[in-house]
């Protein structure tokens, strides 16, 4: 973990739902997609964390959704707005155990931080199978990105409005050596269950200190509780105990 002063290089809304922040600094404390970042909002008292999308040495960008007081003032924080973050928080995706066909299984948000997931692969000579989940066309996101990275992304919509009619796991049917998701938690429980290959799963969780003090954000797995914020966000599918 590391603390810094980042600045605003862009926020702008993708669609009527998501946003894209992109912030300037010591960005050298990721070190694997599906970590994390802390941002102390101005006015507020507890930071907000938010996945990494895609880094480099000098910035990151993360993709947000405006659910609450905290992510509706993120909102209007223009270019050249300072803020105090963490990086490189919690532990990331790894490829061991991703085989030769990996799927990647992103819903909502999850969409961004399998971003940085799939370039990793892509980089290391894999090329997964992506799925991308939304309630509709009008919040479909960065669909262009994963295309423009040479992918072919499944999208399904809750309304049929694009793609696939339905949910992520009804586009589930394609071969697979491993599965990594991102998404609601509904979804995730959904795509552990249908999916008989191994794979990681990137939890979203309300976190009260973001680095494993608080134990707000705990889940029961087959090794007794965990952090989400510390021994996750991502664990190994056949860890997690689902309640019934």
């Amino acid at each position: 973990m590391r603390q810094g002063i980042f600045t605003v290089r862009e926020n702008r809304a993708l669609n009527a739902r998501y946003n894209l922040l992109a912030l300037e600094g010591d960005s050298t404390g990721f070190t694997a997609p599906g970590q994390f970042a802390d941002i102390l909002v101005p006015g507020f008292y507890l930071r907000r964390p938010f996945a990494v999308c895609d880094w480099e040495d000098d910035f990151f960008t993360l993709v947000y959704e405006c659910v609450g007081n905290g992510t509706r003032r993120l909102k209007t924080l223009g270019a050249g707005t300072e803020l105090d973050v963490l990086t490189g928080l919690g532990n990331g995706y790894t490829l061991e155990g991703a085989g030769e066909s990996p799927l990647l299984v992103g819903g909502g948000c999850g969409v961004g931080s399998l971003y940085g997931l799939a370039k990793q692969m892509l980089r290391q000579g894999l090329t997964p199978r992506v799925i991308l989940g939304f309630p509709r066309r009008e919040e479909i996101t960065l669909l262009e990105d994963y295309i423009a990275l040479g992918l072919s992304p499944t999208v399904t919509t809750a309304d049929g409005s694009f793609g696939v009619r339905g949910l992520v796991t009804d586009a589930m049917d394609i071969p697979h050596s491993s599965v990594y998701a991102c998404g609601p938690e509904p979804m995730l429980r959904a795509v552990a269950l249908m999916s008989p290959a191994g794979g990681q799963l990137s939890f979203d969780a309300r976190m009260g200190c973001g680095f494993g003090a608080c134990m707000g954000c705990t889940r029961q797995t087959v090794n007794g509780p965990r952090r989400v914020c510390k021994d996750g966000p991502v664990f190994r599918k056949e860890e997690i105990l689902w309640e019934d």
